[in-house]
């Protein structure tokens, strides 16, 4: 993963054909929405484009779901297939990461968001997000848990099985191959 908050002109580039052609080969995903207005945001919001570039390089394939009409910002979300693949073998937060006395994974799920600068999506957007497509049929997604949960210490993650979206709970210090997170940034 990049750690420069900047892009060089090559890397900004490749970012944004790869968005590009992600964004047209997905129209079911964001209908009503041209690219043109999106890149329009993207080049106002270059800032954001490492973000997205960090996505991308931790293996989510960014890709629009929609404009808030609130807010007038485009969001993104992790639309890779799977679970992100270097995102994965992640205990859910570091107070659960330091727990852990053996065998510790290498990051926490929101340690690792943080970094790259995305919001884990929440149980509604994971569900928002598997009505644009099929995700996670044979992985499984961290994602934001309520607090009174992680007090009593679990954690929340989702997957897709049965054509049926399943929330599950684990303690917040296991991790597994099969499971990472999705994240989102609004720009």
């Amino acid at each position: 993963m990049e750690n420069s908050e900047n892009l060089d002109e090559e890397q900004y580039n490749e970012i944004i054909e790869t968005l590009r052609i992600r964004f047209e080969e997905n129209m079911k995903r964001h209908k009503n929405i041209k690219w043109i207005e999106v890149n329009k945001r993207l080049s106002e919001k270059k800032t954001n484009v490492s973000v997205l570039y960090k996505m991308e390089k931790t293996g989510g394939e960014p890709d629009v779901i929609e404009i808030d009409n609130k807010t007038n910002q485009v969001i993104f979300y992790d639309c890779v297939a799977e679970s992100p693949k270097y995102r994965r073998s992640l205990c859910y937060d570091r107070e659960a990461l330091n727990k852990r006395t053996e065998n510790k994974p290498q990051n926490s799920v929101l340690d690792m968001a943080s970094e790259i600068g995305i919001e884990i999506l929440t149980e509604k957007q994971y569900r928002e997000l598997q009505e644009t497509g099929e995700f996670d049929i044979k992985t499984s997604s961290w994602i934001k848990t309520p607090e009174d949960i992680r007090k009593l210490g679990g954690a929340l993650f989702c997957d897709r099985r049965y054509n049926h979206v399943f929330v599950y709970h684990n303690g917040a210090e296991s991790y597994y191959s099969s499971r990472g997170f999705r994240g989102l940034i609004r720009i």
